[in-house]
């Protein structure tokens, strides 16, 4: 193995990789190996379409069916091996100017001199009813920002990936009470983090349960739900934190600065390169093909290599076989 290239905290990467499926950290993996530093900013093991899947039965090099989220592990330890960091954080904003790209998080901002966008297609298409004019005001996205705003008061956390898991714990250490809604069954994420949620004293969970409308007139003061197979009924809380999974690209973060396709997907040259010199895209948020993991890490690994040949000065790609 390589002599490994760890990333310095305070120094931009060479490539900043926003998002941690098959895709991003495969792009890892392949930047690392060729000596570049990098760092991925993911939200979560569950958070994306493979993280989430329970049984994976075709992905290359695993004989045996495995959840998805040991899958993308897999990977990630082996970017790991090569110098590659991996920040748990929900990216808000970039700025794509200058030779420097940044994205901000909610534990802090993040440099690259290239980026790869590897955010996959689960954004949410509409928002809740009442959702829009409540935000701001008891409608929040982000537990590590806002909750000392509810310090005491009686929360919501609707979504049932790790990072809901996360918020929804953060939120029990400020909040007198938090329920936790989850769309399905169970929650998702690794074994430690949802035995860590069901003990948690503070933490109700309501399991197969859909917020049809977050209520109030200036402020929130209360979700109608509904739980599998029962009537709607209203659930008084102060906020609510909302994780929400969909099926369209999710690109909101860039706030326009990247041309994108008329079906809302980034759009790239055939070097995985965006429309800003510098920020590739790979994966789900393209749209064009199968969503398959094992495509969306052969994506990843050609934007990492273009990346690579970015910041060489090289215009153009030469095969690499090793």
């Amino acid at each position: 193995m390589p002599d490994v290239v760890c990333p310095a905290e305070d120094q931009p990467v060479d490539v900043l990789i926003i998002g941690g499926g098959p895709a991003g950290a495969t792009a890892a993996l392949y930047a690392a190996r060729a000596g570049r530093t990098c760092r991925v900013i993911d939200k979560g093991l569950a958070s994306g379409a493979l993280g989430m899947s329970r049984e994976i039965a075709n992905f290359p090099g695993f004989a045996d069916p495995l959840p998805g989220a040991r899958i993308v592990e897999a990977i990630r330890s082996q970017a790991e091996r090569y110098g590659a960091a991996f920040a748990t954080d929900r990216v808000t904003a970039v700025s794509l100017a200058g030779p420097v790209k940044t994205a901000w998080g909610a534990k802090g901002s993040y440099e690259g001199r290239t980026m790869v966008v590897a955010t996959g297609s689960m954004g949410r298409s509409a928002p809740l009813a009442g959702e829009e004019r409540l935000v701001g005001r008891g409608v929040s996205y982000c537990a590590t920002c806002d909750g000392f705003f509810f310090r005491d008061q009686v929360v919501a956390v609707v979504g049932s990936t790790d990072e809901a898991a996360e918020e929804a714990l953060i939120l029990a250490r400020l909040a007198r009470r938090v329920h936790l809604l989850l769309p399905v069954e169970a929650p998702r994420g690794p074994a430690e983090l949802v035995s860590q949620v069901e003990a948690a004293a503070s933490i109700e969970v309501h399991r197969s349960t859909l917020v049809q409308e977050i209520l109030g007139a200036e402020r929130v003061d209360g979700l109608r739900v509904r739980a599998r197979g029962g009537a709607p009924f209203v659930l008084p809380v102060n906020g609510v934190f909302l994780y929400l999974q969909g099926a369209r690209p999710v690109v909101d973060f860039l706030g326009g600065q990247a041309e994108l396709s008329a079906e809302g997907c980034l759009a790239v040259d055939g070097f995985s390169q965006t429309s800003v010199p510098g920020v590739f895209a790979a994966g789900d948020v393209l749209c064009k093909h199968l969503k398959q993991a094992v495509i969306a890490a052969a994506e990843g690994a050609s934007a990492a290599v273009a990346a690579d040949r970015y910041l060489s000065g090289h215009a153009k790609l030469r095969p690499d076989w090793s």
